[in-house]
């Protein structure tokens, strides 16, 4: 384990401004919407923002304000944050990020669940980068899959000392948190997952009202915007020449999913600052991961067998995210204890809408023994 620190040369932020400056801009879109893809008005706003009013150094000090480490698992070096709560007895939460996010993503909720009010409440909390994303290592050769990622997740929680904990997670996180659950089932107390999946049951089930809806919205979401995962599953490294050579591509690439995904009213900065959003662009472009990350949707998008998982399991489901009928969950997690659907808010509930994903994860803790 070695202490780490985000310190991006000015020469590569330079070099990121310049390119901005030079971007090659195709023509627009001939339709007044998002329908085929992000429009380029909105999309040369961002950028002139990124490069002439956006400052990485602010998110660069927010990172290093975090303990953050390294350690070398399988080969790959794995970046994680690791934040103790001052509280005896916390309960450690391993905390899965998915794409296009990065442990960025978890720094305005760290210390609502490292610190609450009620020290009952309390979590350790580790939030490590996925490989080939942000600041772990990028895997050199094939077979970082899910149940990979998973093996390495147990391996750093046994050399962080920590006995039981629970894992958490959306979009990868809740493909990656079950694994964990099924490598490590002696360990692990429960599961958290704010996007739970499941395979259609083998046997006939019975779907109520809030299944029925959730039904429609997956058949929507994938006939209408699945596309990125098709392209991400199946050429990654062709889409990556773009990713990594144009700064412009990466955003527009990024951004797309945060429109679709995100809660808002035709403004996306209602639930995510463009700063934030940036923070997360910049973390993609300045480490040249936006190939890796894609190579992940090649390893495991849609190929992963969905095995049952025995520990304790709740799910936390925002509206504009992805839904699962709660009689499919019930046939792969057999101890599901909490299930909550909310009001409002959207796929990145740690940015969005932090203190009510620290409170729905409190409550979760509650229901395990």
């Amino acid at each position: 384990m070695e202490p780490y620190t985000v310190e991006v040369p000015q020469s590569a932020l330079d070099d990121l401004t310049d390119r901005l400056a030079r971007t090659r801009w195709p023509d627009a879109e001939t339709v007044g919407d998002w329908s085929q893809g992000t429009p380029l008005a909105y999309l040369k706003e961002l950028c002139d923002h990124w490069a002439n009013r956006y400052d990485w150094r602010a998110a660069e000090r927010k990172l290093n304000a975090v303990p953050q480490f390294r350690t070398e698992i399988d080969g790959v070096g794995i970046h994680f944050l690791h934040v103790r709560s001052p509280h005896p007895g916390a309960m450690p939460l391993l905390m899965t990020h998915g794409w296009p996010s990065s442990v960025v993503e978890y720094l305005d909720i760290i210390d609502l669940l490292t610190n609450p009010e009620d020290p009952a409440d309390a979590f350790d909390v580790v939030c490590p980068s996925l490989p080939g994303h942000g600041f772990s290592d990028k895997p050199a050769e094939t077979g970082w899959t899910v149940p990979h990622i998973a093996s390495a997740w147990a391996e750093l929680m046994s050399r962080l000392g920590y006995e039981r904990y629970v894992a958490h997670g959306g979009d990868w996180g809740s493909w990656v948190s079950p694994a964990v659950a099924n490598a490590d089932p002696e360990h692990v107390a429960g599961i958290h997952l704010t996007m739970p999946l499941a395979r259609p049951p083998q046997e006939q089930v019975e779907l109520d009202e809030r299944d029925q809806r959730a039904m429609a919205r997956m058949q929507s979401f994938g006939k209408n915007r699945n596309g990125y995962a098709a392209i991400q599953a199946t050429r990654p490294q062709t889409l990556g020449y773009g990713l990594n050579d144009s700064p412009a591509a990466l955003l527009a690439w990024i951004v797309d999913r945060f429109w679709a995904w995100a809660g808002h009213d035709n403004d996306l900065e209602q639930a995510v600052p463009k700063d934030k959003l940036l923070d997360i662009v910049s973390t993609y472009w300045l480490t040249g991961t936006g190939t890796s990350a894609a190579r992940l949707f090649w390893e495991s998008f849609d190929s992963e067998p969905m095995p049952p998982t025995n520990v304790p399991m709740g799910a936390s489901v925002w509206p504009n995210d992805a839904w699962l009928p709660r009689a499919w969950a019930r046939t792969r997690f057999t101890d599901l204890r909490y299930w909550q659907d909310l009001s409002e808010g959207g796929h990145f509930p740690a940015l969005e809408r932090p203190a009510e994903l620290a409170a729905e994860l409190r409550a979760f803790l509650r229901v395990l023994d």
